[in-house]
């Protein structure tokens, strides 16, 4: 594993492994309760056991086939994580899954107890959300939320941040158990930035560019923690406690991040904490129109005019 300055940050690749690009599970120090895969398949097939995990598989890009017990499922996938929800695949502890294809994919993982049974969420039938106002807006994909998947313990979801917004904003936390109010769960961000969608058919990108945004964690009671990073395409945070956000989009770039929670508590619940200091900018968005580019639902035009 490559060394990195911030032992809660990672570079695209620091964390590749057996064919995976990058891979977070419990051999992190300090890590216990969630993980992720990403790779690019390119035609080859990618085999993960039948032991005590769950998962959710995800498209980022292009198409896959998830074969499991019981059969196989075809994900169709999408162009661009920046093109509107992927239909995903939720197999439960003791389902072994092989992922083929030529497409990019993340595999979601949490450690289970209890066998759940097989789930294809189709992307039409993932629920998406615009989410605060002004340039707090984003857009969320819950396909992998209390409220669509029944789970053991995996909460995820992703996040579309639109060219100059903010999201993970206010700043908030969720490293204490107070019930009803504040659950435990690590967090992974997996992001990717690309020219932002008003621009990709301008002509005026370059071939060069350097799409990316920033991510910023600090401490809490519950320990220290300190990311002030760029992000670019295949970069890894991670969140074991401590305040996270904003999560910020550069004027001329998408921001993208696939979320994956889980945690020790008896409820599988997001529950946070704002910073007390910033909690009052939520209060705002009452009185704000939210960000009339959203939602992005369809792949961005190839030539010519702005969606």
């Amino acid at each position: 594993m490559a060394a990195t300055p911030n032992e809660w940050f990672y570079r695209r690749g620091d964390l590749a492994r057996h064919g995976w690009e990058s891979v977070v599970d419990t051999t992190i120090p300090r890590w216990r309760h969630t993980g992720i895969r990403i790779a690019d398949l390119g035609g080859r097939a990618l085999v993960l056991p039948g032991d005590g995990t769950e998962r959710i598989v995800i498209p980022l890009a292009g198409s896959c086939v998830v074969d499991h017990e019981g059969g196989s499922t075809t994900l169709a996938g999408r162009h661009s994580v920046f093109d509107g929800p992927t239909d995903v695949l939720y197999t439960g502890a003791g389902t072994g899954v092989t992922v083929r294809g030529a497409g990019r994919v993340a595999v979601a993982e949490a450690p289970a107890s209890i066998h759940l049974p097989t789930r294809h969420i189709r992307a039409e039938d993932v629920p998406v959300e615009v989410r605060g106002a002004g340039r707090d807006t984003r857009q969320v994909h819950n396909f992998g939320t209390p409220a669509t998947l029944d789970a053991a313990a995996l909460i995820v979801c992703e996040v579309i941040t639109p060219a100059g917004n903010w999201s993970s904003h206010p700043a908030h936390k969720h490293d204490e158990y107070v019930a009803g109010h504040e659950t435990r769960l690590e967090e992974i961000y997996y992001f990717e930035a690309a020219p932002a969608r008003s621009l990709r058919s301008s002509g005026v990108v370059p071939a060069d560019a350097d799409p990316f945004g920033n991510f910023v964690t600090y401490s809490s009671n519950a320990g220290d923690i300190d990311t002030n990073a760029m992000v670019r395409s295949g970069d890894i945070a991670l969140v074991p406690f401590g305040y996270h956000g904003p999560a910020m989009a550069a004027p001329e770039y998408d921001l993208y991040y696939l979320n994956v929670m889980a945690g020790p508590d008896p409820d599988r619940a997001w529950l946070i904490s704002d910073d007390p200091r910033q909690a009052w900018l939520r209060e705002t968005w009452a009185s704000r129109a939210p960000d009339a580019r959203l939602p992005y639902t369809t792949a961005a035009p190839t030539e010519g005019g702005q969606v």
